[in-house]
C-alpha cells in the first residue's frame, strides 16, 4: 500500500492501521524525514514490511520514481491512498494570488492525478494488474467551501472529489475501486498550517457531535474502503466529520 503525506496526520494512522491489518505500506513524505522513519517502525513493530520515500506528489519525476522504488523494494501495488494535502493561510478569495493557488493545486489535485496515474499502470487488468483500490482523502471544504478561510484548499478538494467520480468508472472493469473520504474538523498539524494551530479547539464544540475528530477516525473509514469488505463500492465517498 503507498500512502502519500504518511509521516503525520491521517496519513501517519493509516500506515500504522493499515499495519495491523496484514498490509505492507510505503510512507512517502516530503520533507520531514525522522516522523516518516518513525511511521516505518511502528509499521515493522506490527511485523509487516516497510519503506519512507521522500518524494513531492507535485513533481511528475519524483512521483514515477516514488512508484519504481516500491515496485523494486516492496513488490506490486495494491492500494493508493491520497492523503498528501497542503493549504496555506486562512483568508479570503480578494488576497489570493495565483502563485497560492497553483501551489495548492500542485499538491491536491494534480499530485493526487499523477499518483492514480502510477497506481492504475500497475493495477489494472488491462495492463496485466490483479486489481486493486484507490482511496482520495478528501475534505468536507469540498461541500461546504471554507469560506473566509480555504477556499482555494476547498476547490481543490472539490476536484479530488470529481477525479474520484470520474476515475472509480473509468476502471470498474478493470479491477480497480476509487472511493473517497471527506474528513472534519480532524484533530492535526495541518491547522497550525493554516495560522490557527487550535481550530480544531474552537470549531469542535460547535459540530453536531461537539467535538472533533481523530486522525484514527479517518484512518478506519479509509481502510474499510481499501478492504474486501467494500467489494462492491466505488464511487463514492464516506464523510468522517462529526455530523458537520
Amino acid at each position: 500500500m503507498v500512502i502519500t503525506g504518511a509521516s503525520r496526520g491521517i496519513g501517519a494512522a493509516t500506515a500504522r492501521l493499515a499495519a495491523e491489518r496484514g498490509h505492507d505500506v510505503c510512507v512517502n513524505f516530503r520533507t520531514n524525514e525522522a516522523a516518516a522513519a518513525a511511521v516505518v517502525a511502528d509499521v515493522r513493530a506490527a511485523g509487516r514490511r516497510a519503506i519512507a520515500v521522500q518524494a513531492d506528489v507535485a513533481s511528475e519525476p519524483d512521483v514515477v520514481r516514488l512508484f519504481e522504488t516500491v515496485d523494486a523494494t516492496v513488490g506490486v501495488v495494491a492500494g493508493l491512498v491520497n492523503n498528501a494535502g497542503i493549504l496555506e493561510g486562512q483568508t479570503r478569495v480578494e488576497h489570493m494570488d495565483a502563485a497560492r493557488v497553483s501551489r495548492v493545486f500542485a499538491t491536491n489535485v494534480t499530485g493526487a492525478f499523477l499518483c492514480a496515474r502510477e497506481a492504475v499502470r500497475r493495477m489494472s487488468t488491462r495492463h496485466g494488474g490483479r486489481g486493486g483500490a484507490i482511496v482520495n482523502v478528501s475534505s468536507r471544504a469540498a461541500v461546504l467551501g471554507a469560506p473566509g478561510e480555504y477556499v482555494d484548499y476547498a476547490a481543490s478538494k472539490a476536484a479530488l472529489d470529481a477525479l474520484t467520480i470520474g476515475l472509480s468508472r473509468e476502471v470498474a472493469g478493470e479491477g480497480i475501486r476509487v472511493n473517497g473520504v471527506r474528513a472534519g474538523i480532524i484533530d492535526t498539524g495541518i491547522h497550525a498550517s493554516g495560522g490557527e494551530p487550535g481550530r480544531v479547539a474552537r470549531l469542535g464544540p460547535l459540530q453536531p457531535m461537539g467535538r472533533g475528530g481523530q486522525a484514527a477516525e479517518v484512518a478506519r473509514a479509509v481502510l474499510w474502503l481499501l478492504s474486501d469488505e467494500a467489494s462492491y463500492t466505488t464511487g463514492t465517498f464516506i464523510d468522517v466529520a462529526g455530523g458537520r
